[in-house]
């Protein structure tokens, strides 16, 4: 069994990319483009292309962290062992977070809207509507959970047969940059399919983005599979963020522009040149994520005692976070401060008042624990949690 040290960075990477969900979710009701639960009557072009930028890879590298957790998961359970534990880590927390969590939220958005009852009175709703955003049952910012469950449990065999393989036949991968073609098969369909199967979060109807999301699993995983490849990552670090960098510049031009295929074609799905546009955004998608490991593989692969803290904390921040944000933003759209001022105020007040409620609240006791997902180990060795015992590999939207 390899060091868990060796897999440090994974740790600080996942506690960075939620810090960077807090980051947008806290600009969402400032921005114009894309709708959210509750919105400021003012919004930000520059928060907008924050989230812009952060919505390149910030799921993506999530879902490449998860899969290369999963790997060292089941390298000490079996597959019966791997799927209950998934159960307990993921589709109890993720209900738990339907019946309570969510509903909050879908609360605070239907008073902005005009509803007039109490909570109380809201509630029974959540069960007799249906679906949101019609009715008043949602998961929310929790898809990523319901994915991630889904993932493990179709692949969690075929994870387990390509373990018993000899890590001899994966050797082609790491050499100089055959790794880049792993993005391949992503990059290809999401270009082909994103048009007719637009982003809905849903499962059921989410055709391209559960591919999409799926191959990042698959890459984490593989590049834990495959021994060495992490290392490729890093060695090519400069090239990848070399890579999203032109990208990203490319994407932006054209946007800024006015030069996108929408502008030009009335009937732009029938011309190749609005998929060689699409093909450009999972393209900087991937390469950030590669830009993300490879730099992590080198400076962050080291712990501090305030990891294994921090690494109990990241999963119940997700699923608190944005509850926190949605009833901090009801009250904070009816004052007359400005957006920066707002949005500063949400990001923070988010923090603090999400990591008290996990320190007061969830953390010493045993029953919330289990349902925000947690272990039950005594918190006097928490400050020891590693990758091979972490709460989950996770998260969130």
């Amino acid at each position: 069994m390899p060091s868990s040290n060796r897999y440090a960075y994974l740790d600080w990477l996942r506690i960075m990319a939620i810090i960077g969900v807090l980051f947008f979710h806290s600009a969402m009701p400032y921005v114009a483009e894309w709708g959210w639960h509750i919105k400021n009557k003012e919004t930000s072009n520059l928060l907008m292309e924050f989230n812009f930028f952060l919505s390149r890879f910030r799921m993506p590298l999530l879902f490449f962290i998860s899969g290369a957790i999963t790997h060292v998961m089941l390298r000490s359970r079996t597959t019966g062992q791997f799927i209950a534990l998934r159960f307990r880590r993921l589709l109890v927390p993720l209900l738990f977070g339907m019946l309570l969590i969510v509903p909050i939220q879908v609360y605070m958005e239907r008073l902005h809207t005009g509803y007039k009852g109490n909570f109380l009175e809201f509630y029974p709703s959540v069960f007799t509507t249906g679906p949101y955003p019609k009715g008043n049952l949602s998961y929310h910012h929790l898809w990523f959970i319901a994915y991630l469950f889904v993932y493990d449990l179709i692949f969690a065999p075929i994870f387990r047969w390509l373990m018993r393989l000899p890590a001899s036949r994966f050797s082609w991968w790491t050499k100089g940059l055959r790794v880049y073609l792993i993005t391949v098969p992503s990059i290809l369909l999401y270009t082909v399919l994103v048009l007719r199967f637009p982003e809905t979060n849903d499962i059921t109807n989410d055709w391209c983005y559960f591919i999409y999301w799926l191959g990042y699993l698959l890459a984490g995983f593989f590049a834990l599979l495959v021994p060495g490849l992490m290392d490729v990552l890093a060695k090519y670090r400069r090239t990848s963020l070399t890579i999203a960098l032109l990208v990203l510049l490319v994407l932006n031009y054209m946007r800024w522009n006015q030069k996108e295929p929408y502008d030009f074609f009335t009937d732009y799905s029938a011309h190749w040149q609005t998929y060689a546009y699409l093909l450009l955004y999972p393209l900087v998608g991937w390469f950030w994520v590669f830009t993300a490991v490879g730099y992590g593989k080198t400076y962050l692969d080291h712990k501090k005692p305030v990891l294994g803290y921090l690494n109990n904390a990241v999963y119940p921040f997700y699923i608190l976070h944005q509850t926190v944000i949605v009833v901090l933003t009801y009250y904070l759209v009816r004052t007359s401060d400005t957006i920066g001022m707002k949005y500063l105020f949400t990001v923070l007040s988010t923090f603090f008042i999400t990591m008290a409620i996990y320190h007061v609240v969830i953390r010493p006791n045993p029953v919330m624990r289990f349902l925000f997902g947690m272990k039950k180990a005594a918190l006097k060795k928490e400050k020891k949690v590693t990758p091979e015992t972490a709460t989950i590999p996770v998260v969130p939207a």
